[in-house]
């Protein structure tokens, strides 16, 4: 079972691996900080989702299994949605529509079709952990490096100092790509030489 966890935090990292859930990795990571409220409701939505995948998948005609994997979906997304903007509105506010779209996640609709429709609950629980987890240390990465080279911070703590001057790229989508690909080339590397 612990394979099927650590597969998510690096042989099948769903965005430096398998390139997956591009929108919100791409969007919410102008911060460290949107990086990983992002990837915590991820985890919730991944592994309630599985979970209850997992339980019910011998009752769901083949035919309407995606549509019956949307739904179930949908409701821990619209539960995670509905909680941030009562206990957190800036955290809502700053997440924009993307926890919204979680909904139709590739990470999360693959997770379900792949692996939760297949296996038992328990190795299921491991796998959507592990694929939320990579998926929240990715985003923290990659919020990480453009916050830090794009406002001189991490985490809201001034590290650069004010004779700093910002890259600004690095909090636009360009800086998003930018990162986004040398961070995927040195995932690769990683693995080419079995570091």
């Amino acid at each position: 079972m612990m394979k099927d966890f650590l597969k998510g935090l690096w042989s099948q990292h769903p965005i430096f691996r398998q390139l997956l859930g591009m929108c919100p990795t791409l969007a919410v990571t102008t911060s460290a900080e949107n990086g990983i409220y992002m990837g915590l409701a991820v985890i919730f939505v991944l592994v309630f989702s599985s979970l209850v995948v997992a339980l019910i998948k011998k009752f769901i005609p083949h035919q309407v299994r995606i549509a019956v994997y949307t739904v179930i979906i949908a409701t821990f997304v619209t539960i995670v949605h509905i909680f941030l903007k009562a206990q957190y509105p800036d955290v809502s506010m700053a997440l924009g529509p993307y926890v919204p779209l979680i909904i139709v996640n590739c990470i999360i609709l693959g997770r379900c079709e792949a692996f939760a429709s297949k296996h038992s609950v328990s190795t299921t629980l491991y796998d959507a952990l592990g694929m939320g987890v990579g998926f929240t240390w990715g985003l923290f990465i990659l919020g990480s490096i453009r916050e830090f080279f794009g406002s001189g911070t991490v985490l809201g703590v001034a590290v650069l100092g004010s004779a700093y001057n910002p890259l600004v790229v690095m909090i636009l989508p360009a800086g998003a790509f930018l990162v986004l690909g040398f961070l995927v080339a040195i995932m690769n590397g990683l693995e080419r030489w079995k570091i």
